[in-house]
């Protein structure tokens, strides 16, 4: 295993360990998680721009960097919906943004097509980082509501849209794909 997949393994192990310090319900633990979940995605940025560099692209961290992404994001989320932060239905959106550009994904590859990541996908994962982080930040400081309610909710709604401008731009651009399929 070359070490760009090494450090997107590193992220999957750091998932449960983000899980249980966001589950402890004590000021030094919700830093731990924010720290660990910075790591973690940090580590996205390192082993793609690895991999890249080194020419070390294999299908195994084709496959495993973005489901370990997808496993990060949605485990944050999820224990946000646990903690009231974030809606469920809002999380199922996003969730299922991402089965179905997967699917439609591994339709293309089916027929030899590679669809690159958008630019408002790129976007997207930006928004929903920053989003996830500044909601750790704010637990992690123990500011909720006022301001700081209505910075969440902004950041929460801005990520559903991206997700679904996202999702929309996708398809369009890739409806000769779907078409064929």
């Amino acid at each position: 295993m070359n070490l760009p997949n090494k450090i997107t393994m590193i992220r999957v192990i750091l998932i449960p360990v983000f899980i249980v310090f966001m589950m402890i319900d004590n000021t030094w633990a919700k830093w731990a998680s924010l720290a660990v979940f910075v790591i973690a995605s940090l580590t996205d940025f390192v082993d793609g721009q690895m991999a890249r560099r080194m020419n070390l692209v294999t299908d195994f961290g084709k496959f495993m960097d973005p489901l370990a992404d997808k496993m990060l994001v949605a485990s944050a989320m999820i224990l946000f919906v646990e903690m009231g932060k974030i809606p469920a239905w809002i999380v199922v959106c996003i969730i299922a943004r991402e089965f179905i550009i997967s699917g439609f994904r591994m339709m293309a590859a089916e027929k030899g097509v590679v669809i690159a990541a958008g630019w408002w996908g790129k976007i997207k994962t930006a928004e929903t980082m920053v989003m996830l982080v500044v909601l750790l930040l704010f637990m992690s400081l123990g500011l909720n509501g006022g301001v700081f309610f209505i910075i969440e909710q902004i950041l929460v709604y801005l990520a559903l849209i991206l997700t679904i401008v996202s999702m929309i731009d996708y398809l369009l651009k890739n409806k000769g794909v779907i078409e064929t399929c």
